[in-house]
């Protein structure tokens, strides 16, 4: 049965998933037909195999080895762009053997739905939205078949962390927020606290509340020390600065005392990697790196990307970029000069930085004056040694429709279909070495804005199979 503004209202009131934040509202969960959810199960194999590449990729660029497995390709700058701006102490941390393997428990892409079909943006290792997705599945439950019901996404995070102390009987979890991140805190603890109805001994804790004690990592429960077996960090690691505690973090996981989640590596969580997956030298090493269907997948997803590099070219040589004018660049200053249809492109940081997350850092350069969009690309590239850019093609979401209430709504009112464009958050735990869809987020924002995210004025709402 739909849901009525009463029934969602009164669930929101008792329980804020988001620090003083709000949505408009939908009587209905997002429809998904079972070609799509299949897609996104491909796409989810897809993002991990391409986690798994890029590790590979990193760590034979630093140490200077070949790329391919019967020809010579030595590629030590793709290195050199992943640790732009990066503390040496953490470069080390993300090479270090005991490092070897380690990938993200926690998948989320991006994706928009546009007219050629889904766009991935941004693949987040560090994703917020479990406990909203987690809580919207139960809030819609009775009105369809929800994708990543019976508490799926609940159950799954809790497996995919448990599965990395595998010989602890029910592991101590400590879900570390930073002060950086507390918006997200309320639903943290809301995800903490279905676990313990499940006998699960899950905390929500701020770094400050954790201490060392010998080798190993805990924090006070009642008065007592209680021993960490695993960190779950929800904290970006350009904040390390600001959170004393990661040095203990740190020393208990060198000690074997703990394990981390997502690991400390820097290189997972740059927006630039998806530039190295389009890069024209490496399209060698992704074919011999990732199976043909993955492959074909990541194609058809990732949008053309490219990395903007103040590095002076020879004079008879052009950038690997978008067009200009026909013609092709010989300096990114000269897309300060393109058209507003040439300029229908995502500027954005790459990481490792206060803006590179949320829609904060991101300009699209046709919805902005020349002026404004000539300021970020001349930004991008005084600041490409520290905090490199990449450039996107925009993929503009296709026009769909959605039953939304008004949003002053009584609890008589009816929901109209609204014209709106959709991102679309599925998450993937990492599990044995695959991935499990246990569930998906659907943004719905008005027709009118251009970069989707999680405004006031969109729609929040989890996915069902309208089949």
């Amino acid at each position: 049965m739909p849901l009525s503004p009463a029934e969602l209202r009164g669930a929101f009131a008792a329980q804020s998933l988001f620090e003083a934040k709000s949505w408009r509202l939908s009587p209905e969960a997002w429809p998904l037909t079972g070609a799509q959810v299949a897609e996104l199960e491909a796409i989810g194999t897809a993002c991990l195999e391409f986690h798994s590449a890029l590790e590979t990729l990193y760590l034979r660029s630093a140490a200077g080895r070949n790329l391919l497995r019967n020809r010579p390709l030595v590629a030590p700058w793709v290195a050199e762009y992943l640790d732009r701006g990066k503390p040496p102490e953490l470069v080390a941390h993300g090479r270090h053997p005991a490092n070897r393997g380690t990938l993200p428990t926690l998948l989320r892409p991006d994706l928009l739905l546009t007219a050629e079909g889904w766009a991935l943006t941004e693949l987040d290792s560090v994703p917020g939205g479990v406990g909203l997705t987690a809580f919207l599945n139960r809030l819609y439950a009775g009105t369809g078949k929800i994708l990543g019901a019976d508490d799926a996404l609940v159950t799954r995070f809790h497996a995919a962390l448990a599965a990395l102390r595998p010989a602890v009987r029910n592991p101590v979890i400590a879900l570390v927020v930073s002060a950086e991140s507390a918006t997200y805190r309320p639903e943290m603890e809301w995800l903490a606290q279905q676990l313990q109805l499940q006998g699960r001994r899950v905390h929500c804790v701020r770094p400050e509340e954790l201490f060392p004690l010998g080798a190993t990592l805990c924090f006070a429960v009642d008065g007592n020390p209680e021993r960490v077996d695993i960190v779950y960090r929800f904290f970006e690691l350009f904040d390390l600065p600001n959170i004393p505690a990661h040095r203990f973090i740190l020393e208990a996981w060198e000690a074997g005392e703990v394990a981390v989640a997502p690991p400390l590596r820097a290189f997972q969580e740059e927006k630039l990697a998806l530039a190295l997956f389009h890069h024209p030298r490496l399209r060698d090493f992704w074919a011999e790196a990732l199976t043909v269907g993955a492959r074909r997948t990541l194609s058809a997803l990732i949008p053309p990307t490219w990395i903007l590099d103040p590095a002076p070219l020879p004079p008879g040589a052009v950038l690997d970029g978008p067009l200009v004018g026909g013609r092709p660049l010989h300096d990114w200053r000269e897309l300060a000069s393109a058209s507003q249809k040439e300029r229908d492109l995502i500027l954005k940081i790459s990481g490792f930085h206060e803006s590179a997350w949320g829609a904060r850092g991101v300009t699209l350069g046709s919805d902005v004056p020349r002026e404004v969009w000539q300021a970020a690309i001349e930004q991008a590239l005084a600041e490409a040694t520290h905090h490199p850019r990449v450039l996107q093609v925009f993929r503009k979401p296709r026009l769909l429709e959605h039953p939304i209430y008004p949003a002053d709504a009584t609890a008589a009112a009816d929901a109209h279909p609204q014209p709106g464009r959709l991102r679309l958050c599925p998450y993937y735990t990492v599990e044995a070495g695959t991935t499990r869809l246990a569930g998906a987020l659907a943004t719905f924002c008005p027709a009118d804005k251009k970069i989707i995210h999680g405004m006031q004025d969109a729609a929040l709402l989890p996915c069902w199979r309208a089949d």
